[in-house]
């Protein structure tokens, strides 16, 4: 199988490239760049210096060249521009996997809009993409010609609270409150003052207060998975580390959930739901997630508390925003889609250190 990246020296991008290097179903990896066409990628990237020959020539090609030659094609683009590449792949019988926004809210237009201030050309695409969270979609993905990968954030709270909420676990009657870090990566490669080294070294600092586009795709996914209408309270902040999102999760449990054996309920219904799930690591009680066990990898750590008299329910939930939010579960997403074991490419072990 040959793949394509367009847009292959982002942080995302170069992610894919290095996952797709050691993919034991690729054959070929095509690559292209606005910014360094005509160029080769270990050029821009020494720490593929010779490695990149494996599966490539190396030279970063345009768009329409990369589409023309591959099966499968991975955007890794600012938001608003995977549309015409999604088109052409159906048009080619090709399959797309996007890493912006651009496919992650179904048919809603308005709300993608209002966010990302740009509207789409190609609504009848939108009709058909599926979302790219293997834990919710995985049989609709395995169908599909064209899918919008989630937004990191949203991935760790949303698999931290999936459990609780398909199973009716979490009064709805007050916003869930979800508390996000990220690690200065989050923010794709581009200059800015805020990701500077002198300005988010040793500080911590929150960010897009009840503005962050990645709100509402988390109540979108809250509510689908509670089946009613979930309201969402999210505060990001930016942490002094290159690779890493943690989220906490606070949720007020419903009555009939709310009392002594709470916590053990809770977790047992946790560890069932994941338990065939390869890429989500429930922990054991008191061993709390840390970014430092999922760089690297694809892996979600999740765990759970109950607290304030068995009435509140707190997951905590980490991934490396890197991997499993953003290049590595777009690869577990191409997995799905072309019938392949959906671990291939993505068994790396997490370093100790």
């Amino acid at each position: 199988m040959n793949v394509g990246i367009i847009g292959a020296t982002g942080y995302v991008g170069i992610e894919l490239f290095r996952i797709l290097l050691r993919h034991p179903h690729v054959d070929k990896i095509n690559v292209s760049s606005v910014s360094f066409e005509g160029k080769d990628i270990e050029d821009v990237y020494a720490n593929l210096f010779t490695l990149s020959l494996q599966k490539t020539d190396g030279r970063l090609a345009n768009a329409e060249q990369t589409v023309a030659a591959s099966d499968v094609v991975f955007t890794a683009l600012p938001h608003g521009a995977a549309e015409e590449h999604a088109a052409a792949c159906i048009k080619g019988g090709k399959q797309l996997i996007d890493l912006s926004a651009d496919f992650r809210f179904g048919d809603d237009q308005a709300t993608f809009t209002r966010y990302y201030k740009t509207q789409w050309k190609h609504p009848r695409i939108h009709d058909s993409a599926v979302y790219g969270l293997p834990e919710m979609y995985r049989a609709r993905i395995a169908k599909a010609d064209v899918v919008g990968n989630p937004g990191c954030y949203v991935t760790s709270a949303t698999l931290g609270l999936l459990p609780a909420l398909k199973h009716g676990c979490v009064s709805l009657q007050e916003p869930v409150i979800v508390d996000g870090k990220s690690g200065v990566t989050g923010a794709g490669r581009k200059a800015d003052m805020m990701y500077q080294f002198t300005e988010c070294g040793e500080a911590m600092s929150p960010y897009g207060i009840g503005t962050h586009r990645h709100e509402p795709e988390i109540e979108r996914n809250f509510s689908l998975a509670a089946e009613k209408p979930c309201a969402v309270i999210f505060t990001p902040h930016l942490i002094p580390i290159s690779r890493g999102v943690f989220t906490t999760v606070y949720a007020r449990l419903n009555p009939g959930f709310a009392n002594e054996d709470a916590a053990q309920k809770i977790r047992a219904l946790y560890e069932s739901f994941y338990r065939d799930e390869p890429f989500v690591r429930v922990l054991k009680e008191g061993k709390m997630p840390s970014t430092r066990n999922v760089r690297f990898s694809n892996y979600c750590d999740i765990n759970v508390s109950v607290v304030k008299n068995n009435t509140t329910l707190i997951v905590t939930s980490c991934l490396d925003n890197m991997i499993k939010g953003a290049a590595g579960q777009a690869v577990q997403n191409m997995n799905i889609m072309r019938g392949f074991a959906e671990t291939a490419g993505l068994d790396a072990v997490p370093p100790a250190f």
